[in-house]
């Protein structure tokens, strides 16, 4: 199949998850994962390489998002919680996942390093796509999800560098590109947002893009990642976006009428459904080494930090897509871990992003309005008790 046909096939495929997403009133990258698992196993499609840069960069601009949306006065006056949920959601995953497949599967030392990274994960992609179509980013919970996710999957980040890769020369450049874009970006937004701004053509949006695609040009050079600067990034110009709510919203809309459909559906296709029949036992290791852990420690710090939501916000603290994908990626082309294992770790991640997602929305989701209500009277009674 040629590129174009290609392109058509999947956009009608990210048009079905759309409304399949309206009429069952399920989140719609859940949707295009499981589209893009057929879509890989059933109809035999297979990436390519503007399929693979798509993929990429929409994961790269879901992460600005996310980072958009966490509030820094928020996250400071919830460090605790934040840093705690974050730091046991990243720690059990990653022992409990590296010790299973070292002495129970009998994967090499690197291997299971590499599964333990992997598995330790939760998706900022798929916690931000559920907060924004539920409405809620704005709401306590959204902040705490969003805040602890940042910490879970810096975390992370640290362990696949410190452990497997090497960086070059271009280490230092990255580093040094990286913090000049994050101190400089939202010093320059005013002045370039006010100037070229509110037009058709959206130079902001382009702005932010070229910022993004310099940080993946970069760490593709030094042998990092462009994830942890682009939520950073994010970060840093939340309080720009805070009072420029129209410019958000535009940039939302092209991510999630472009980008992302394409980031989920790919994720989908890496599945090998045959690899995972013929090791349904190993894949049920993987999968409770990943899960038990994250609803066993995070419950209990999530219930002292949001009673009402502590179901919910550990099961979304339990899913995985981005850096567990790119974990299994990066061990696959180093030669440390082979195509079976690659496809069991890749599924594990996937039916961790589908599954908890899938119950917390279906039996634990928070009404967003009653949320809103209850964070502008607890403001109120808050101001009150200051004044």
């Amino acid at each position: 199949m040629d590129p174009v046909q290609l392109a058509a096939v999947l956009a009608a495929v990210v048009l079905l998850a759309s409304m399949l997403s309206v009429e069952l009133g399920v989140t719609v990258a859940l949707i295009e994962l499981t589209l893009g698992v057929v879509a890989g196993n059933v109809f035999h499609l297979a990436s390519t390489g503007w399929l693979d840069f798509i993929a990429a960069f929409a994961s790269i601009v879901l992460t600005f998002l996310a980072g958009m949306e966490v509030d820094p006065v928020y996250l400071r006056r919830r460090v605790k919680a934040s840093v705690g949920i974050g730091v046991v959601s990243f720690v059990g995953p990653f022992i409990v996942a590296s010790l299973a497949a070292f002495f129970l599967l009998d994967w090499s030392t690197r291997a299971a390093l590499i599964a333990g990274t992997a598995l330790s994960t939760t998706s900022l992609a798929v916690v931000y796509a559920v907060l924004v179509e539920r409405g809620l980013t704005d709401t306590g919970i959204g902040k705490l999800l969003m805040s602890a996710t940042f910490v879970t999957d810096m975390c992370t980040a640290i362990a696949l560098s410190a452990i497997f890769i090497k960086p070059n020369l271009w280490y230092p450049v990255f580093l040094v590109v990286s913090l000049a874009l994050i101190l400089a970006l939202p010093r320059l937004a005013p002045w370039f947002f006010g100037r070229y701004g509110d037009r058709v053509i959206e130079p902001e949006i382009k702005l932010v893009f070229v910022c993004l695609l310099v940080l993946m040009v970069l760490a593709n050079a030094s042998n990092g990642h462009a994830v942890l600067p682009a939520f950073v990034l994010g970060l840093a110009m939340s309080r720009h976006y805070s009072e420029h709510r129209e410019e958000q919203k535009r940039l939302r809309v092209v991510a999630f009428a472009f980008l992302t459909p394409f980031f989920f559906i790919k994720g989908g296709m890496n599945v090998s459904l045959g690899a995972v029949a013929a090791n349904l036992g190993l894949l049920g290791v993987l999968l409770a080494a990943k899960m038990l852990p994250k609803l066993g420690l995070v419950y209990p710090l999530a219930r002292r930090a949001d009673p009402r939501h502590a179901a919910f916000s550990t099961l979304l603290m339990s899913t995985g897509l981005t850096f567990g994908t790119i974990s299994s990626l990066y061990g696959l082309n180093a030669g440390i871990i082979d195509k079976t294992q690659f496809s069991l770790l890749v599924t594990v991640v996937v039916a961790s992003a589908v599954v908890p997602t899938a119950i917390a929305e279906r039996w634990f989701l928070p009404s967003a309005e009653r949320e809103l209500g209850t964070d502008r009277r607890h403001a109120g009674a808050e101001s009150e008790e200051y004044v």
